[in-house]
């Protein structure tokens, strides 16, 4: 049995998704392009000016952001699945449990063989939590986000005070060492890759993705819940005061968390410092995901910005490949799954690839969806989820900004 195609879509709300994923590859792609990526140290081959001022832009403008954005979007996805489930009077939970699934398995997947820095297991998981709090009521949501993002900031602000006042001294030739390791793992071979992704997991990810990733993605979760509850991106003409209000409130405190943000963990034989720098990186950083949200929002009303959103939209519509895709890009550039050239591109040609494969991807996407119904993995994950085959080489309706949901993925 064929399933017929959806055309209830939000294209704003897709084409948000489809700037995210620029924001995802730029702090993804320096995980890839060198092992000093998350260390607090810098890369001694490349410590030009250049060099300082792109790792500094990416981590002011880019790290810690826009996985919210793509956390913010689940959660009002989310949303929507229920009510679509409930329209067509179908059981949303074991729905909802076979999609979990899928990603689960695709995380594993692409943690194991890709990009330990995968996030899709990390949604598979918190979406448990989100379908027993799914019937929280906005008000409580939003105060339970808040609250989580607090009480994240706060424990890591108190464990840089007790490091800065213990003197805690990084222990560098132990981490020069470990980076020399994983350098060579990622120039020999696919079987070396994937035994240093193991090791990652192992060792590294896990209790970043516990005790940072994972509260703030569950806060913006239950962001996304509440804005989907109260509807308020239906019309988004007529919201343009408030996003204008979160622009401006957003850009200059997330402006000056950030920054302090990068400056701080910078200094990485101050480890107190770096990690003080992270708790107001945690704090502030869901203030400039909004006003980015906010800014693109605005300008996709106007109509000189109409033709960004035609662009962007395609992108946020299939993100699930686009996410895979980047990683299997990176992958072959930059470890044993290709040319092994971890180490080797300065970051300001780091940044540039970044962008090039982000032009590539916008272009598919637009190419892809004038033929096809749903992204290749959109198309997988969803024939999971409903239990038959979704329509795939069949041209969606045009798009409709007043459409009352949004994308698949995310």
């Amino acid at each position: 049995m064929t399933e017929p195609v959806s055309t209830n879509r939000i294209a704003d709300l897709d084409a948000l998704r489809g700037f995210a994923l620029l924001g995802i590859l730029m702090v993804n792609i320096g995980a890839f392009a060198s092992a000093y990526y998350g260390s607090g140290l810098h890369d001694p081959a490349f410590d030009g000016w250049l060099d300082h001022l792109t790792l500094s832009l990416v981590r002011t403008l880019f790290e810690t952001k826009f996985y919210l954005l793509f956390s913010f979007l689940f959660g009002y996805s989310f949303t929507v699945q229920m009510a679509s489930a409930q329209r067509a009077h179908s059981a949303f939970v074991p729905r909802y449990l076979r999609r979990s699934a899928g990603l689960l398995l695709l995380g594993i997947g692409h943690a194991v063989l890709l990009f330990y820095g995968d996030i899709l297991l990390t949604y598979a998981l918190l979406g448990l939590l989100l379908l027993k709090m799914r019937q929280l009521a906005p008000q409580v949501a939003v105060k339970l986000a808040i609250t989580l993002v607090l009480v994240t900031a706060l424990c890591w602000a108190l464990v840089g005070l007790a490091m800065t006042s213990a003197d805690v001294v990084m222990p560098m030739q132990a981490i020069h060492d470990d980076i020399a390791r994983a350098t060579s793992a990622y120039r020999h071979g696919i079987g070396a890759t994937i035994a240093q992704h193991l090791y990652q997991l192992r060792t590294h990810v896990w209790p970043t993705l516990v005790l940072i990733q994972a509260p703030c993605a569950l806060a913006m979760f239950l962001l996304g819940l509440a804005a989907a509850k109260t509807h308020c991106f239906d019309d988004l003409p007529a919201q343009r005061g408030k996003l204008i209000r979160v622009m401006l409130i957003g850009a200059p405190l997330g402006l000056v968390g950030a920054l302090a943000y990068s400056t701080m963990t910078a200094t990485p034989a101050q480890i107190g410092h770096s990690v003080l720098g992270l708790a107001i990186g945690i704090l502030t950083a869901p203030a400039l995901a909004a006003a980015y949200a906010a800014a693109l929002l605005l300008l996709l009303q106007h109509p000189r910005g109409a033709s960004l959103g035609d662009w962007l939209a395609p992108a946020g519509r299939m993100a699930l490949t686009n996410y895979l895709m980047q990683s299997l890009v990176c992958a072959l550039v930059f470890t044993g799954w290709g040319w092994g050239l971890i180490g080797h591109l300065a970051p300001p040609s780091v940044a540039l690839l970044a962008l090039s494969i982000y032009g590539v991807q916008l272009l598919l996407s637009r190419w892809w969806l004038r033929s096809h119904a749903y992204g290749p993995l959109e198309w997988l994950l969803r024939a999971l989820t409903h239990g038959r085959w979704p329509a795939w080489q069949s041209k969606p309706p045009p798009i409709t900004p007043a459409a009352p949901t949004c994308g698949e993925y995310r």
